[in-house]
């Protein structure tokens, strides 16, 4: 087929002596990047959808960039994270930019909670709510760079957190924002970065922003950028399950304390409200409080069936609606004082309608699940669909745009028909470029042999006995990735005494830990899920990746478990159609950790006895890049002698 001039520009710039090749001095062409950035311009021309792997290696990020920087359309770039959202605009969109020699006017937009709101913070001022002298000073150096920060984005404060108690009181959220009645409103960080995505051509968001934006829970701002010719969803893998929660509803503990402060707060501006909205405002945040200690023998996730089956729980949530409902009330009252006790009343009126539906258990909930979480303070009710295919979709269509959905890991055995289906796509083009590393030379694969079933109770002791002499042959430089916590910390105690200095996940943050691994060099780095993606050590830091078991989802998720049900009552095949396809996309993930570039080397331990003796665990395999197998642990001794 021939190209067109576009795709024929394309794939120039991207050639043996194009305008990267020229421009930047550790660029690489790669043929697969081509023919990726080829099929991605062939999107953009018809308008049309494309789900495309690329492969550890592939580039795909330059591989988007250059077709949406030549064609000069309206784009939308989505990343997985704010950590790639802020890589990609400030490190590989400027060079691709330069290299070109284009000039595209280019905006970075996070969500309303990363930015300074002005309100809150004056309000913040006369608070006595710091439980300690730390955070007094912290709360000190934001005021400083409140008067000095151009962008207002809190993560120009580096040694601030992320889950800093400080940022709920100096960030907005859709529902304590007071919008135009605010006094601030000319000055807001928020529609000023609002204001220049809108006049941008090209825009990068995450996930979490497309997603608000889609779900038309715009925050009163409108389209994010109306007439976006292209979006491209990067880490497209994630895309469904964070779906599935803005297209539900939620009510947090965290939400209804932030209301009954809020509220005491206000008040305190109108000397009439006081001694109505106080009693009420204290009465809701003892309430919430008492909730969650009803919860306290109950488990960290389940069903709203299971909550209310607890006595105490369901008096709880009882209680809740009655003091929400009372403060809606007082409010009432107050609520033209002023534009803060207006805004408390309508958060007030918007949490009883929530929690109203998800204790409403007449209600057909055959395409929701209703269910709570516990966090270590609070709890959270959410209302989730079950499929988002059908908005996404709509979404879609009506923006009559050209949608690329990329990722390193989409395909199932060679297959897109998983991913496919729960984005709602129907015939999208598809592209399957494998990660163009040698894999056959730099890297091994072990399955260490007679390991026990997984649910064996001494599985993680003969997981750690399997690993040592690895872990002795590569002088440590390796994660060990567990599929739970509990088998992370038995692992931990198991490898107190080992000679490499131990890294364990929930010792530190988790970008603390990253950078203490690779500055160690002989590191070993426990984790479970969360470090299966978006984790980035080039070179000789990290050699091994051990996963102790198959990635099959936890079974006591509420979700899942309603989502396998729907399956089987559709007459489908749970196993099959959703448990297997997500845990083969959850290994890719963690397998993509090993190779990071051409010259990276590494040993690929798995751990699960399931992948030799089930019939399943040949899709496993056969989803993985071409790697030497090998069950014996003098090839990768051998292996480790050759560096």
């Amino acid at each position: 087929m021939e190209m067109s001039t576009l795709a024929q520009a394309v794939d120039d710039a991207l050639g043996e002596g194009g305008a990267l090749a020229t421009a930047l001095p550790a660029f690489t062409t790669r043929p697969s990047q081509q023919r990726l950035a080829v099929a991605i311009t062939q999107a953009i021309e018809q308008r049309s959808e494309l789900l495309a792997e690329a492969g550890t290696g592939t580039g795909k990020t330059y591989a988007y960039l250059v077709p949406l920087l030549i064609s000069k359309r309206k784009a939308i770039v989505s990343t997985g994270t704010r950590a790639l959202q802020d890589q990609l605009y400030h490190r590989d969109l400027p060079r691709v930019r330069d290299a070109l020699g284009i000039g595209v006017k280019s905006a970075l937009l996070k969500g309303r909670a990363n930015y300074l709101c002005r309100y809150r913070l004056e309000k913040a001022k006369g608070e006595p709510r710091f439980t300690s002298r730390e955070q007094v000073a912290q709360f000190q150096r934001v005021v400083a760079w409140s008067g000095r920060t151009k962008m207002g984005d809190m993560a120009e404060l580096a040694d601030l957190a992320d889950d800093s108690p400080l940022l709920p009181l100096v960030t907005s959220t859709a529902d304590n924002c007071l919008g135009n009645e605010c006094p601030f409103w000319s000055d807001c960080f928020v529609v000023q970065a609002r204001q220049r995505a809108q006049s941008a051509d090209l825009v990068v968001v995450n996930h979490h922003l497309l997603l608000a934006d889609l779900a038309l829970k715009q925050e009163g701002f409108g389209e994010i950028l109306p007439g976006a010719e292209v979006f491209v969803v990067d880490e497209a893998h994630q895309l469904s399950e964070l779906a599935a929660h803005f297209f539900g509803e939620v009510l947090g503990a965290r939400q209804i304390v932030e209301l009954a402060r809020d509220a005491i707060t206000e008040a305190k501006d109108v000397a009439a409200a006081i001694p109505v909205v106080d009693p009420p405002a204290q009465r809701l945040e003892r309430v919430a409080r008492d909730l969650r200690a009803a919860f306290d023998n109950a488990p960290v996730r389940g069903t709203r069936q299971r909550a209310l089956a607890i006595a105490e729980v369901e008096d709880g949530f009882v209680d809740l609606l009655d003091a929400l409902a009372a403060l809606r009330a007082a409010l009432d009252g107050v609520r033209e004082t002023s534009p803060g006790l207006d805004a408390c009343h309508a958060r007030a009126g918007d949490a009883v309608t929530r929690l109203e539906r998800w204790l409403d258990v007449d209600v057909d909930d055959s395409d929701d699940v209703c269910w709570y979480e516990l966090t270590p303070r609070g709890f959270r009710i959410q209302r989730t669909p079950l499929d988002v295919s059908g908005p996404l979709r709509q979404h879609r269509e009506q923006s009559k745009a050209a949608w690329v959905f990329t990722s390193a890991t989409l395909a199932v055995g060679g297959e897109f028909l998983h991913a496919g289906k729960r984005l709602g796509l129907w015939e999208p083009e598809t592209v399957l470029e494998p990660s163009p590393f040698d894999w056959q030379t730099n890297s091994v694969l072990y399955l260490p042999k007679g390991l026990p079933e997984p649910s064996d109770r001494g599985f993680t002791a003969a997981v750690i006995d399997a690993v040592k002499p690895v872990l002795e042959a590569s002088k440590g430089r390796a994660f060990l990735l567990f599929a739970s916590h509990r088998a992370l910390r038995e692992a931990a105690e198991l490898l107190r005494d080992a000679p490499w200095p131990l890294f364990v996940q929930g010792q530190a943050p988790r970008g603390q830990l990253l950078e203490r691994f690779r500055a160690s060099g002989d590191g070993v780095l426990l984790g479970t899920a969360s470090f299966r993606e978006g984790v980035d050590v080039v070179g000789d830091a990290l050699s091994v990746v051990v996963m102790d078991k198959l990635p099959f989802a936890a079974p006591d998720d509420p979700v899942f478990e309603a989502r396998l049900e729907a399956i089987r009552r559709s007459g489908g095949v749970p196993f099959r159609d959703e448990q297997l396809p997500q845990a083969v996309i959850a290994l890719k993930q963690g397998v993509g950790r090993l190779i990071r570039s051409e010259s990276d080397r590494g040993v690929l331990v798995l751990c699960d006895p399931r992948l030799t003796n089930k019939s399943y665990g040949k899709v496993f395999l056969d989803s993985l890049p071409p790697i030497p197998r090998s069950r014996d642990i003098d090839d990768i001794r051998a292996f480790f002698a050759d560096t």
